[in-house]
């Protein structure tokens, strides 16, 4: 069941308008379905049990310290407000409080100090004592404000006590005040009143009498008969007004859990949630519910383990014809379950004593208090609900601390108990109860006091809270600090992450720009126009030389290598023809130093070198511009000067 909550807080209720709650969602019950379902309820608790009519306040508390700083730090709870049922009667009613109903179950909590590793904690409510329990109890029962005595009011209606009994041997007594089927002289009730007293624990209805399931052991005042699963068996004298009732229980060492047993309903384990409810805090948790195995102990009609099943007859109907079974259609129903088996506490003892007097036990061996394992299925089904992160309660497959058997009290139309948890009582029992309900046994032998008086429970039972409290202090302390380191840890990936992401960014921009570069360069080298061949330029007027400069010679600023500018005056294109680098005279056949193949009447090379030298270059071959050099003119004078003559002697 999802939590739910309920509509703004009254002004009724001392907190609701001083403390902001903004990290709740209260809606009102009184909606329709469609509109519940368009919203969220992951903020808010199950509807509060307290008014039948009205729905009460109920909204979940914001886990966070800063949230609930303004919060007063309680170690009592403020409730309850107690309402006389008439001027000057010592029974009350109780309001302002959250009782246990609905399959939910309420206990006072109270806002840690700062600085603790949680935000609340269990707390106690006055009196603090051994009393009943104010949360839990039927609204039916009016109290005293002691918690010690009870009144009852059309039917039966029960009360639990304040501490449940886990282990050891116990003893309380109960005066009946008005009981044994006694009539109040304005009642118009046809039948008188009555009581059943026993124990119980958790999972017993409080709507019901003690005895009514197999969750409680109780004795009735009409015939003295103890009673359990609703089967009465002769125990004991009927009792009634006046008599004092002494209610002793002996239960076995609590079992320890098995540690390499995760799933073992031994393990402490507690399943709650911090609410509000008119302006008190309460932990509220899932009641434990009532196993389908108990369930079946009261089928009256179920057969026996051993009873042998009744064989079928081989004649057949006369009236139904005898059809073959089609395959599509026959489906076989899933079998059930199988019955978990139900494990009893061996050597515990309930007995009772009406006013000092009894004849022994009434039940031994009495179901374990503690839940039944749960099955495989189930612990997958909760796997589940995990994973998906719901904000519900849990039903609690483990001992939440709490479980036990409780003092069970029923009371029928207006009966009147007194509780007296001790340590002094109307009629003592003996030293060593069990001792003396051992045939041939001397009470009086035994001076050591083997039971204790159930007023000595209540502290024990806060202690053991207050322990529980300080373990899960100390989890959710080591919960917090791996987190944190978690976190730090989580933190120095991030940053070492983001370093090499960022070292990472910065090779690929300077990649990129490197790219970019390059690709620039080589751009701006292939925009270059190539430069034009001295055999396609234009030739100046009545001459065979190109004109280098002028009107409709492209003017380039670059000046071409050498080699390059000497292929093009020759017209090769080919590197392999030029003889060197630069194509000066002295690449030439006929350069100083080398004896040519002709005769001499080409005449002393020296001789002509100088003539040249001393020739005037002609002006054609000065317009070279700029861009090329002025030796480059020179260049090509001297090498037509020399190719010249070899033309006309060949021609």
């Amino acid at each position: 069941m999802l939590a739910r909550g309920s509509s703004p807080l009254r002004g009724d209720s001392p907190a609701s308008t001083a403390i902001p709650l903004t990290s709740t969602t209260i809606y009102n019950h009184t909606q329709s379905k469609k509109r519940k379902r368009d919203i969220a309820p992951n903020g808010t608790a199950s509807p509060a049990p307290s008014e039948p009519l009205n729905p009460a306040e109920n909204v979940v508390l914001p886990s966070s310290h800063d949230s609930l700083a303004l919060r007063p730090r309680l170690n009592i709870s403020r409730g309850p407000v107690f309402i006389p049922i008439s001027e000057g009667s010592p029974y009350h009613l109780t309001e302002q409080l959250a009782t246990n109903r609905i399959g939910f179950r309420y206990i006072p909590a109270g806002v840690t100090p700062h600085g603790s590793s949680i935000s609340f904690r269990t707390i106690e409510s006055n009196p603090t004592s051994f009393r009943v329990g104010w949360e839990d109890r039927s609204p039916c029962i009016k109290v005293t404000q002691d918690g010690l005595g009870l009144l009852g009011d059309r039917g039966f209606r029960s009360a639990r006590c304040n501490a449940p009994i886990r282990e050891g041997k116990w003893y309380m007594e109960v005066k009946i005040e008005h009981g044994g089927g006694a009539q109040t002289a304005d009642s118009a009730r046809r039948e008188g009143a009555h009581v059943r007293l026993g124990w119980g624990r958790r999972e017993a209805s409080l709507n019901g009498p003690c005895g009514l399931d197999g969750y409680s052991y109780g004795i009735r005042d009409k015939t003295g008969e103890k009673v359990t699963l609703s089967r009465a068996r002769p125990y004991c004298q009927p009792f009634g007004t006046g008599d004092v009732v002494g209610m002793y229980i002996s239960l076995p060492p609590l079992r320890k859990p098995i540690k390499n047993d995760p799933h073992d309903p031994a393990h402490i384990k507690r399943e709650r949630i911090a609410i509000e409810f008119k302006g008190q805090e309460y932990f509220e948790s899932l009641e434990y519910p009532q196993s389908k195995e108990m369930i079946a102990l009261m089928d009256f009609q179920r057969k026996a383990p051993d009873a042998a099943p009744v064989p079928s007859s081989n004649k057949k109907s006369a009236t139904v014809k005898n059809v073959p079974e089609r395959g599509r259609g026959a489906h076989t129903a899933p079998e059930p379950a199988p019955l978990r088996p139900l494990p009893t506490l061996t050597g515990s003892t309930i007995a009772f004593f009406v006013n000092g007097q009894s004849v022994g036990p009434a039940f031994r061996d009495i179901y374990d208090f503690r839940p039944l394992r749960a099955p495989a299925e189930s612990r997958k089904r909760e796997r589940k609900r995990a994973r998906e992160g719901a904000r519900e309660h849990k039903e609690n497959p483990f001992d939440d601390g709490t479980l036990g058997y409780y003092p069970f009290i029923s009371l029928f139309n207006e009966a009147r108990v007194r509780i007296n948890p001790g340590p002094n009582f109307d009629f003592s029992p003996p030293p060593d109860i069990d001792t003396a309900f051992e045939p041939n046994q001397d009470a009086a032998s035994e001076a050591t006091r083997t039971w204790r008086p159930v007023c000595e429970r209540y502290q024990e039972f806060m202690e053991e809270q207050w322990a529980l409290d300080r373990l899960e202090e100390e989890e959710a302390r080591v919960d917090a600090e791996s987190r944190a380191e978690e976190e730090r840890l989580e933190a120095e990936k991030k940053s070492q992450r983001e370093h090499k992401r960022a070292l990472a960014n910065a090779r690929k921009r300077a990649k990129q720009e490197a790219e970019a570069a390059a690709a620039a360069n080589s751009a701006a080298a292939t925009s270059l126009p190539e430069a034009p061949r001295l055999d396609t330029l234009p030739k100046r007027e009545g001459s065979t030389a190109p004109m280098l400069s002028g009107p409709g010679v492209p003017a380039y600023i670059y000046e071409p290598p050498m080699l390059d500018l000497m292929q093009r005056t020759i017209g090769g294109s080919n590197p392999s023809h030029v003889n060197s680098p630069a194509p000066t005279v002295a690449s030439s056949v006929d350069a100083g130093g080398v004896q040519s193949g002709y005769n001499s009447e080409y005449g002393d090379i020296e001789a002509s070198r100088e003539e040249e030298e001393e020739e005037e270059i002609p002006a054609e071959y000065l317009d070279v511009p700029a861009t090329y050099g002025a030796p480059v003119g020179m260049q090509h004078y001297r090498y037509r000067a020399a190719a010249i003559p070899m033309e006309e002697e060949e021609s």
